[in-house]
């Protein structure tokens, strides 16, 4: 059973990444209710937090259907930190993350996210004062390091959970791989592996499909799987992976009005969360996912990124459900490797699987 602080995430959970501009509540709402586990807010600026900066704050909403949910938190200075996860743990969420795995210029270059990788003895110091700020549970995200001469994640687990975090996720790459090749889980792995560390290790990147789940929880013996890009437009995933975990069965896809009834729930939340004019604008860049696979539906798209209503855009949707109800999804999944289950040609994974 994998337990972070009193919060009981079942056997081998599956958490939803952090992800800026994706998983804000209406997202999160439909992650959730496909079966995400544990869910965290998109990362949330320390010092916009303490300048009372809208953005900071809205970021700070939280629901009950939601939990367990942490709040993200990133910055590069100890105390504006240590008065962020104050503030965080105000609005009583599960447990407060700390990002140092943002690779982002404007993020890096003030000495957070991942740019604190450069500075492991502050990256200590800023650690053991956001868990001293808070008698919530800390966990951290981070990489395996800033470049391939720096692959300290070894050591940096070991410290971090010698201040007291009680868990740590660790995606497959370094900093200055951004998001490109293969996501090395090899070291994560060597981190979950390592007698002295007590805390669960959750591996993420490129985990796009129920194989790929199986193989990583056999072969590297992560505690669970952090799943980001392969849930936008697709929160499908998380149930899909549960069941073949299960069963060794792949669930049928989900039928077109499937992701239709999805996709409206998804913009409700959007429109009561951000209002009409916010939440209908924030929506156009999840169509694209959820339509997937549909063919000659550019058309549609195009009308769906242009509908200034509520009605407008469901009225599209509704069109949608009708004249593509006999459409029948097929699977597909890429080619795996042996080492980090991602394609031969060391492109970018596809991450929705159905199309």
């Amino acid at each position: 059973m994998v337990k972070i602080g009193n919060i009981n995430l079942g056997d081998f959970p599956l958490l939803l990444a952090p992800m800026e501009d994706v998983s804000d509540p209406p997202f999160r709402a439909v992650c959730k209710e496909n079966g995400a586990d544990l869910m965290y807010t998109e990362f949330i600026s320390s010092e916009g937090l303490i300048r009372d900066a809208i953005k900071s704050r809205q970021k700070l909403d939280i629901f009950d259907y939601e939990r367990p949910v942490g709040i993200q938190i990133f910055g590069g200075d100890e105390e504006p930190m240590a008065m962020a996860a104050q503030i965080a743990a105000a609005t009583n969420p599960d447990l407060v993350d700390i990002n140092y795995g943002c690779p982002v210029k404007k993020v890096t270059c003030k000495g957070a996210g991942a740019g604190i990788l450069k500075d492991i003895p502050k990256m200590v110091r800023l650690t053991a004062a956001v868990v001293k700020s808070t008698n919530l549970p800390v966990t951290v995200k981070t990489r395996l390091g800033w470049d391939d001469d720096s692959r300290n994640i070894e050591e940096v687990a070991e410290r971090l959970q010698d201040v007291g975090i009680q868990a740590i996720t660790i995606h497959g790459r370094t900093r200055t791989q951004m998001y490109k090749g293969n996501a090395d889980w090899t070291l994560i792995s060597k981190v979950k592996n390592n007698p002295h560390i007590k805390i669960p290790v959750f591996g993420n990147g490129d985990i796009c499909t129920p194989e790929q789940a199986v193989a990583a929880r056999a072969k590297y013996g992560v505690d669970g799987i952090m799943i980001g890009r392969a849930a936008i437009g697709y929160p499908w995933i998380f149930n899909e992976i549960k069941h073949f975990m299960r069963t060794g069965e792949h669930l049928p896809p989900p039928t077109v009005l499937e992701r239709v009834r999805v996709c409206k729930k998804h913009l409700h939340h959007s429109v009561a969360w951000k209002g009409d004019v916010v939440g209908i604008l924030e929506m156009r860049r999840h169509y694209t996912n959820y339509l997937k696979g549909l063919p000659h539906i550019k058309d549609f798209r195009l009308q769906l990124v242009t509908c200034k209503t509520l009605a407008e855009v469901e009225q599209v949707l509704d069109t949608i459900a009708v004249q593509y109800k006999d459409h029948i999804f097929e699977r597909t999944t890429p080619q795996i490797t042996n080492s980090n289950y991602l394609p031969a040609n060391n492109e970018m994974v596809d991450c929705n699987v159905y199309g």
